[in-house]
Order: structure tokens, then sequence, then C-alpha cells
């Protein structure tokens, strides 16, 4: 008598089920929570852009909450031309691209002096820069106002003949504010670096200014586009200092552009959301650009301290 070909086949080896991921509240909680943070970051921006793309009267008479029955472009035009953006966005430009480029530079020196030379007191030396970024501003106002009024210039160097008013004095009072936290981040950064990449350096017989120049700065570029779009960014934003020390209106950068779109006695609001679009769109240009090292910088920095 022969089995059935069921009895006598071999068992199917059944895959085991899988593992069914278990509900965690908290991490809920914590995507609702950033999704909402998302959200308010977003919705101001989102409102702009609507709002400037609809005309005036139709948002008075409806609000902005609203749904639109026509839109159109020509606020931006408007904005242009009535801001004077081009002048002012050259005004931001000779402050901000100089500004950059000595920060960045300045920094680099002394951040490679702080991580890979043996110098005496080189740590308190980066406690006092990283001290010296929780210092607020604005508590330095009256002093340096009254520095910039009094510290005298060549004609050659300020139209003024003094910082006061000159794009000189904020290129430099850009570059004092920002300096002690670009030191922090580049010498965190440059710490990470293998030591024996310098120390290879030196047994060849390569000076402190090839290991800096050839070693050192070539593997720092993701910090550097990092620093350079956080800085880029700030200087560019910058209101508080441009007010204070500069007099001149064909002088001021382009925060101070959108005053120009504001009436005596009427204000368009569409018409200064598309000029608050326009100016806003440099650093959202130039952070896309650089976001990939600006995330990598960031985050390759802070594992060693």
């Amino acid at each position: 008598m022969t089995l059935t070909g069921a009895a006598t086949s071999p068992a199917r080896a059944q895959a085991p089920p899988a593992p069914r991921r278990a509900f965690r509240p908290a991490r809920v909680l914590l995507h609702a929570f950033l999704a909402l943070v998302a959200l308010g970051w977003v919705l101001p921006l989102a409102l702009a852009l609507y709002a400037s793309l609809r005309p005036y009267d139709e948002t008075a008479r409806l609000g902005y909450f609203s749904l639109p029955e026509s839109l159109t472009l020509d606020y931006y035009g408007r904005a242009w031309t009535e801001a004077g953006l081009p002048r002012y966005y050259l005004n931001t430009l000779i402050v901000v691209i100089p500004g950059v480029i000595v920060t960045l530079a300045l920094a680099s020196f002394t951040a490679f002096a702080i991580a890979r030379l043996r110098i005496p007191g080189r740590r308190t030396l980066l406690v006092v820069f990283t001290a010296g970024n929780l210092l607020p501003p604005q508590v330095l106002l009256t002093p340096l106002y009254t520095m910039y009024v009094t510290v005298p210039l060549p004609w050659w160097a300020s139209d003024s003949m003094s910082l006061y008013d000159s794009y000189l004095g904020l290129i430099l009072i850009h570059v004092a504010f920002q300096f002690g936290f670009c030191v922090f981040v580049m010498a965190n950064f440059m710490r990470a670096i293998p030591e024996e990449i310098g120390e290879a350096a030196l047994v060849d017989g390569a000076s402190a200014w090839r290991r800096y120049w050839q070693l050192t700065l070539p593997l720092c570029r993701p910090v550097l586009a990092a620093l350079g779009t956080l800085q880029f960014t700030w200087m560019y934003n910058d209101f508080l200092w441009a007010l204070v020390l500069m007099s001149s209106g064909d002088k001021f950068p382009i925060t101070s552009a959108l005053n120009n779109l504001r009436g005596q006695f009427f204000t368009d609001y569409n018409l200064l959301a598309a000029g608050s679009l326009l100016v806003a769109l440099p650093t959202l240009v130039v952070f896309q650009l650089l976001h990939k090292h600006f995330v990598a910088g960031l985050t390759l920095g802070s594992t060693k301290g």
C-alpha cells in the first residue's frame, strides 16, 4: 500500500511572519509636533505668496483668507521698480560678499592655530571666542555708535571721513560679531580630521602655512560651505546695524528697501508682500545651492569636541 503524495512529500518550510511594528505614542506625538512646527514656518510664506498674487481691492473686499477671483504678477514688477531693488541689492552685496570672505578667512586661520598648533592658552582663547557669542549686540549700540562717529578715516576709505555711514564700518561690525561663532565651529571640525595627516606632512618638512593651505583647508570645504551659507543669510538679513550705523538712504541694504513701499497715509500690503518675497529670494537660492554641504558641515564637526 502506497502512501499518498501529500503524506510522502516533505513539509514545506513556512517563512516566519514579519514582526509587527509596535505602536509608539511618543513617536506619533513627535511627528505631529514637527509637522505643526513646519506648518508654522511655511504658512506665513504661503500667505505672503498668496497675497502677492491678488489685487488689493479684492482682498480688502473679501479678506485674505478667501478664494481668489483673479491672480496677477503685476505687484512683482511694481515692487522691483518702486522699491529700487537693484540698487539695494548692490548695496547689500558690497557689504555681504567681503564680510563673508573676510570672516571665513580669519576664522579658518584662528581655528587652525587652535586645533592644530600647540600654542599656549588655545583652549582659553576658544572659550573667549565662544563666550563672545553670548553677548547681546544691542548692549553695544551706544558705545559703537560713539566710536564710529569719532574715529576718523582717510577720504579713500570712506566718503564720510569716519566709520559712520560707510560700507567699511558695516563690514567690520559683521566680521567682529560673526568671527567667534565661525572659529568655534571650524575648530571643532578641524579636530575631527585625523592628526596623522598633519604629522606626516610635518615629518616631510611642510610649514604651518602649507599644512593649513594644502592639507587642512581642502578638507574643510563642507564646513566652509555651511558657514558661508549661514553668514550670507545673517548678514543679508541684518537690519539693526544698518539702521544705527548708516544715515544715507542710497547706502542702505536690501532690508531697508521695503520702507519705500510704505505710503504716508496708505500701505498696499499685497505690494509689500511681493517686495518681501523678492527680498528673501537670494537667501533661498543660496541655501538651495549649498544645502547638501550645509547639512554635512554642521554634522561632521559636532562629533568631536
